[in-house]
């Protein structure tokens, strides 16, 4: 998920050629990456619920792409004027995998284990659930996910982890961002003009199912957004920096704040609207309007994204993308059970967004609330967990082992 923005801590500040100070860090814009989250988990999660069922939450998968634009920014303003030489493209292929990787596996690890423990415990097959290692959790896709190629157009499906496919794309984002900017230097914004321009076109051409593209064309969706985003940090950087010195102060503190809630609204009508169409596609120009006003921290909107709570949420962001799928499972798992043995109607067969899927709430959209309450939470405290003794301490661990190339 990705990532993306959801896989970048800034590191230490220094001089680059598309900002004052890399490593700047954006704080509105870590709890953004946090509030992201939470909107792709709940698009995940299948209640009854008036909030599942709502057009909003229908198209908040575009918020993936506010990952990839935000990516594409943290990385070019950081990164953009030390990838000259072959240690410094070392350095940066190894932090960015040990950002995303260490997780990842973790994440495949547990779905190994649980499709394990379903050859051996037939109750977790559920009613007509698929055989164990099959459907979507099958070995060759397996191999796939440990090379971090699933969203790179080598499978046909959506497999184990399913939103990983965003990092397998931002990883090789990353990648190319580097080669690009290693081999161009100054002239790499012109390579970031070329994907955001050819990219909405090719999926227009060539995506059935409009901005929803994943396994298939999720290297392309990312590279579109990703390069709007280091577009940002090119040629704006420097501008945001001093803007937001000048804004310090509390200067036009009203009319930024008017122009934070407007732009909300424009969001939360876009995401409403496009998640069934083409204007979806669109999505990752909506995105960098909105963190280009969000940057400059100027209203009362960004000063209540500044609190610990939110921010918690923003360093939390890349756990909650990875671990929800897995938490959400696992619930729907116990509420199977729990219906086989009471039938309470606390889990069920239902329609989702034109889908047949088994959900919570079939009984009862109290439930469905409950359950959705519930969800948010595991998957919260899990994330930190995750966040705290596997995210953390791997990516030090990686930075260390940088630092002596």
């Amino acid at each position: 998920m990705t990532e993306a923005a959801l896989l970048n801590l800034a590191p230490p500040p220094v001089a680059t050629r598309v900002g004052t100070t890399a490593g700047e860090r954006f704080l509105v814009l870590d709890s953004w990456r946090g509030i992201c989250a939470l909107l792709v988990a709940l698009f995940h999660f299948p209640t009854t619920s008036m909030i599942s069922q709502s057009a909003f939450v229908g198209g908040s998968y575009l918020f993936v792409d506010f990952f990839f634009v935000l990516s594409g920014f943290v990385i070019a303003s950081s990164y953009g004027g030390r990838l000259s030489e072959p240690d410094g493209l070392a350095r940066f292929a190894l932090v960015r995998f040990g950002r995303i990787y260490p997780l990842h596996l973790l994440m495949l690890a547990a779905f190994v284990a649980f499709e394990a423990a379903r050859l051996v415990l037939p109750a977790l097959h559920g009613g007509s659930g698929a055989a164990p290692f099959t459907d979507g959790f099958g070995l060759k896709s397996l191999i796939a996910n440990l090379l971090l190629l699933q969203g790179v157009g080598v499978e046909d499906h959506l497999s184990w982890n399913a939103p990983s496919w965003s990092i397998s794309a931002e990883f090789f984002t990353y990648l190319l961002f580097a080669g690009v900017v290693f081999a161009t230097g100054r002239r790499a914004w012109i390579w970031f003009v070329a994907a955001a321009v050819t990219a909405p076109f090719f999926l227009l051409a060539f995506s059935t199912r409009h901005m929803d593209v994943s396994f298939d064309f999720g290297f392309i969706r990312c590279l579109y957004g990703f390069s709007l985003g280091a577009l940002l940090a090119w040629f704006q950087h420097d501008s945001i920096a001093e803007a937001r010195q000048a804004l310090a102060g509390g200067a036009g503190r009203a009319v930024w704040t008017l122009a934070e809630l407007v732009m909300i609204a424009v969001i939360g009508v876009f995401v409403s609207a496009a998640g069934t169409n083409d204007a979806g596609i669109a999505a990752p120009l909506v995105f960098a309007l909105a963190l280009y006003l969000f940057a400059h921290e100027g209203g009362l909107i960004s000063a209540a994204l500044r609190s610990r709570p939110m921010l918690l949420l923003g360093s939390l962001s890349y756990s909650i993308y990875m671990v929800h799928i897995f938490v959400q499972a696992r619930m729907i798992n116990a509420g199977g059970l729990i219906e086989r043995k009471l039938g309470l109607g606390v889990v069920g067969d239902m329609t989702l967004r034109g889908d047949q899927v088994t959900g919570f709430g079939v009984a009862s959209p109290w439930i469905a609330f409950a359950a959705l309450m519930a969800m948010l939470i595991a998957v919260i405290v899990a994330s930190w967990v995750s966040w705290r003794f596997v995210e953390m301490p791997a990516l030090a661990w990686f930075r260390r082992l940088s630092k002596r190339i």
